[in-house]
């Protein structure tokens, strides 16, 4: 099977309005910045997004949010974002918010295959509202369900043509889980090899996983919120 694409917009090409795509990434590291800046472009509307957070509002994610073209949210954190917070407000975005270690577990069981499964946290908030609880051990468990998708967008370091991926560092986060629970799997790279460069233990990825890859361009990698330490003084 032919997997190796030319750029992120073939990539995409099949991608239509209202589809469900996960976007691997925590803050701005590790985001796939080819493949939404080629959604982006081909204007494809009513997405539901399933991505640690929503980018911030010029980059990322938010460009998505700014023309429009996301109907649902499926997060953990939205904080660096003023637009994401002004659409919700507004009643123009939909907002589904996870505890961060339920959101990975949810990501990882659709991966998996499990049904769902029960945590104790989130019961007794709203997080818990409409959902089967149960007791065990005088413990309390809310029960929480596997999340799908259509496409899982991922973004890693070296890949093949076989679709094998190698994530480096903080980048790995949501990536590898994501890419197990999509109907359809694109990964850009930022080198591409040939398979015998890569280590097998190294592989994050499998690629039995990965249906598109390509290589990607014009990295920014942006930092989310710079913090410098102070410079002291000798007196």
């Amino acid at each position: 099977m032919k997997k190796l694409v030319a750029n992120a917009h073939e990539a995409i090409g099949d991608i239509g309005d209202g589809a469900t795509v996960m976007m691997g990434g925590f803050g701005l590291c590790g985001i796939p910045e080819n493949l939404i800046a080629a959604l982006h472009d081909k204007g494809t509307k009513n997405l539901t997004i399933i991505s640690n957070n929503a980018g911030v509002d010029d980059f990322g994610i938010g460009l998505l949010l700014q023309q429009r073209q996301v109907k649902k949210m499926i997060s953990t954190y939205v904080g660096e974002n003023r637009l994401f917070e002004e659409l919700v407000l507004n009643g123009e975005l939909q907002i589904e918010l996870n505890p961060q270690g339920t959101f990975a577990e949810r990501i990882r069981a659709g991966g998996a295959g499990i049904g769902g499964f029960y945590t104790p946290t989130g019961y007794g908030t709203i997080i818990a509202e409409g959902k089967e609880t149960r007791t065990w051990n005088g413990k309390h468990y809310v029960l929480e369900l596997p999340l799908h998708a259509d496409y899982a967008f991922v973004k890693a370091w070296l890949g093949d043509r076989y679709g094998n991926l190698i994530y480096r560092k903080t980048a790995r986060n949501f990536n590898p889980i994501m890419a197990t629970a999509a109907r359809l799997t694109i990964a850009e790279v930022e080198e591409l090899v040939e398979p015998e460069q890569l280590n097998p233990d190294c592989i994050h990825t499998p690629g039995i996983y990965v249906k598109r890859i390509f290589q990607g361009t014009n990295y920014e990698k942006r930092i989310e919120r710079r913090t410098m330490k102070p410079v002291r003084r000798e007196e």
